[in-house]
């Protein structure tokens, strides 16, 4: 029997629907449906949905299911650091482009009792923001974010084991996976990489420069990007989108690539560039359109 922890995001728009009809179904088709204790409540009528708590169920299951949008599966991906499990997601959200199933394709969840899936193996990355005698350490699927509050451009430098790669004023900067090049990388202008690479990206937002460009290395070195401003300036770290912490000046961050990674499942036969080009030059699900396809 196959063993599934779900993990729902009930504050994306039908999640709570989506996430019993997923239960209903894993369960019909012969599997052992756990869900996090703190949602008992939205499952108490289902008497076949067991509970734990999630970042013990990730440990244990075969398969798990994140069901909201990309931020939710990021989150559920550092929840389930060390764990064997295979990471399918099921987009309730907007983007959704790390997702495998759209709500109205859950049919397709008969594909894991017969293995017809695959999988994509995607690194993660690891950090340490050291100084004042402190240790606080991080894990990323996608990116970890240093900027300014506010837009103000601050000075770090950036080196790669001990090689000065260089010193730098700008708005802040990116330190991605190839996971993460479709997100806040891309926006700040960085290159589109296939995610089953092994390297690491760096990428400086709005830098005060007309020569600065994005930088990829080998995901075996260690970045070490120390904030060199003479003053704090509400400088800010964070990893993979979660509340930012502080960040101050001589502090620095030590990022090496993680001894963990992440089996993302797919169940279609779409393509990474299926993806780009079905969700990344389209209008963003459930914005408006004007006449001419024109997002409002």
């Amino acid at each position: 029997m196959l063993n599934f922890a779900v993990y729902p995001n009930f504050q994306k728009k039908n999640a709570l629907p989506c996430a019993r009809e997923v239960c209903r179904r894993l369960h019909e088709l012969g599997g052992a449906v756990w869900v996090d204790e703190a949602y008992q409540a939205e499952f108490s009528d289902l008497p076949y949905v067991q509970y734990g708590l999630f970042v013990l169920l990730a440990q244990q299951a075969d398969i798990v299911i994140a069901i909201g949008g990309d931020g939710t599966m990021l989150r559920c991906a550092r929840q389930m650091i060390g764990s064997p499990a295979g990471l399918l997601g099921i987009n309730t959200g907007h983007l959704g482009f790390m997702a495998s199933l759209e709500t109205n394709q859950l049919e397709l969840l008969e594909k894991l009792f017969t293995g017809d899936y695959c999988c994509s193996q995607r690194m993660m990355l690891k950090a340490d923001l050291i100084g004042e005698h402190k240790k606080i350490k991080f894990h990323a699927l996608n990116d970890f974010v240093i900027s300014g509050l506010y837009g103000k451009v601050f000075d770090f430098s950036v080196m790669a084991d001990k090689a000065v790669i260089g010193q730098y004023r700008a708005d802040g900067v990116v330190c991605s996976t190839p996971t993460g090049s479709t997100a806040y990388a891309l926006s700040a202008g960085g290159p589109l990489m296939e995610p089953e690479l092994s390297c690491i990206e760096l990428t400086l937002i709005c830098p005060h420069s007309l020569f600065n460009r994005p930088l990829l290395l080998s995901a075996e070195r260690k970045l070490t990007i120390r904030h060199t401003a003479d003053c704090s300036r509400n400088i800010c770290l964070s990893a993979d989108g979660e509340p930012p912490v502080a960040f101050p000046a001589g502090y620095s961050l030590e990022i090496v690539r993680s001894r963990h990674s992440i089996r993302l499942i797919s169940m279609t036969e779409s393509s990474f560039f299926d993806s780009v080009n079905q969700k990344l030059m389209q209008s963003i699900k459930g914005a408006p359109e004007d006449s001419s396809g024109s997002i409002r």
